[in-house]
């Protein structure tokens, strides 16, 4: 857990959701943002127990800042907010799908994905994949 000092504080997270996570050595957990009706993987920040709590309790996404060693609720300064729809734990309890309805960009470029800018790999052929060639 982090406090807004960057040092370990106290978190409201619910303590049978807190003992079931397994964070990184710096207490955090990656959370993926995703666009509830269409699926699309808008972005990726980090939580800790407190951001989870938030964020669970808000209905908006509370992530943690490793660079600026604080809390940001999406939107606050943008305006363009997250609001939650579902929050699910994946299989390992290493990571946290956050379902979100997206208002404006998702990425601080201004794009609506972080994930649209830089593609590294696609298939000319949507029916195939490398794995069956």
């Amino acid at each position: 857990m982090t406090s807004t000092t960057g040092t370990p504080g106290p978190s409201s997270l619910d303590p049978e959701i807190a003992a079931r996570l397994k964070r990184s050595a710096d207490g955090l957990l990656p959370a993926i943002a995703q666009q509830y009706d269409t699926g699309e993987v808008l972005m990726l920040g980090w939580m800790d127990d407190e951001a989870l709590h938030r964020t669970l309790t808000t209905g908006r996404c509370t992530y943690w800042s490793r660079s600026r060693q604080e809390y940001w609720v999406k939107g606050d300064t943008s305006g363009h907010f997250q609001w939650v729809k579902s929050v699910a734990l994946d299989c390992d309890a290493d990571t946290v799908l956050v379902k979100v309805d997206q208002v404006g960009a998702a990425c601080h470029t201004g794009a609506r994905t972080c994930f649209d800018a830089d593609v590294l790999f696609e298939d000319a052929d949507s029916g195939a994949r490398p794995s069956d060639q």
